[in-house]
């Protein structure tokens, strides 16, 4: 029997690479998430894969807002949003707009294991159906309050104009109304109530509950006491309005009215100018030679008088 060569390769270790990862495979039977290599080998930002995975690794209705997935990472909210960007962008993520029974309109998150899974649900032509598609928006009799979540971007809608007696009654146009609107607006001034109605048709998302435009109508109103006019109220409220809102239209308003300085009163008026009298110029008197005032030349007042009265003496 030939004795055994001591450079002889180990048979444990064939096929083992010379270089690189060696893997370690456990099979798992709990606890695991199944991902494509298309998102796992993504090229770009590692932030985006990582997101991606811990997205996909949660329960169906797990909140996945940019607070929410900054409190599980230490990344801040520029790169996270950055990630969630990216990730609509390339067809893994998905954010609708749809309303709910109650009226009220709510942000929903899809997440597609593959690109464009959506219309199969990702399991091809004879898969279960994807998300459901979002219902028809009600009719403007009942419209709704905008309560995009944080991590969603507010879509920009054609707001029709308001209806006859929507003008009459400004209370009517405002969402969120309760059975009597114009409760909260009793003590409200009606013209600062008209202004605050008349944001939405300069900003669709500028809509404000009754309660929110009962709250910020003394504001208003002290702007148009001040003399500030409707127009310009309108363009300081709606001016480089941010295109996401994280939080309530109302907040933002409020925040405006509040920190920007009320216009200084009007200047009082100048007193009348009176005009003071010609000055007449100086006349050399041809009886005595004294100078006195008057609009040509002749004799002086005594000289007049001595006049006078020396036909009378005589």
């Amino acid at each position: 029997m030939a004795d055994s060569q001591a450079n002889a390769r180990l048979r444990a270790d064939a096929g083992a690479p010379v270089s690189g990862v060696i893997h370690v495979r456990t099979r798992l039977a709990a606890d695991f998430t199944v991902i494509s290599n298309a998102l796992a080998q993504r090229r770009g930002s590692a932030v985006t894969i990582g997101v991606a995975v811990y997205i996909l690794s949660l329960p169906t209705g797990t909140p996945v807002t940019i607070t929410a997935l900054c409190k599980h990472f230490s990344e801040g909210e520029i790169l996270i949003s950055r990630a969630l960007r990216e990730l609509e962008a390339a067809g893994y993520l998905e954010r609708r707009r749809e309303r709910l029974p109650s009226g009220k309109i709510r942000t929903r998150t899809y997440f597609y294991d593959v690109p464009g899974g959506g219309d199969h649900g990702g399991h091809g032509p004879e898969g279960p159906p994807g998300p459901p598609k979002p219902p028809h928006p009600r009719p403007w009799k009942q419209p709704a309050v905008a309560e995009a979540s944080a991590t969603a971007t507010p879509l920009r809608e054609a707001v029709p104009a308001p209806r006859h007696e929507e003008a009459e009654n400004p209370a009517s146009s405002l969402a969120g109304t309760d059975a009597d609107p114009a409760l909260p607006l009793a003590g409200a001034d009606p013209e600062a109530v008209a202004l605050l109605t008349s944001l939405r048709r300069v900003d669709p998302l500028l809509v404000l509950s009754v309660r929110e435009a009962a709250r910020l109508a003394p504001a208003v109103a002290a702007w148009l006491a001040a003399g500030v006019g409707p127009r310009e109220i309108t363009d300081l409220l709606t001016v480089r309005l941010p295109d996401t809102f994280r939080a309530r239209p109302a907040s933002i308003l409020a925040f405006r009215l509040r920190e920007t300085p009320l216009p200084a009163p009007p200047p009082a008026p100048l007193p009348p100018v009176v005009e003071r009298p010609a000055v007449l110029p100086f006349q050399t008197c041809d009886g005595c030679e004294r100078a006195f005032r008057a609009p040509g030349p002749g004799h002086c007042r005594d000289c007049r008088r001595r006049e006078e009265r020396l036909p009378a003496a005589a």
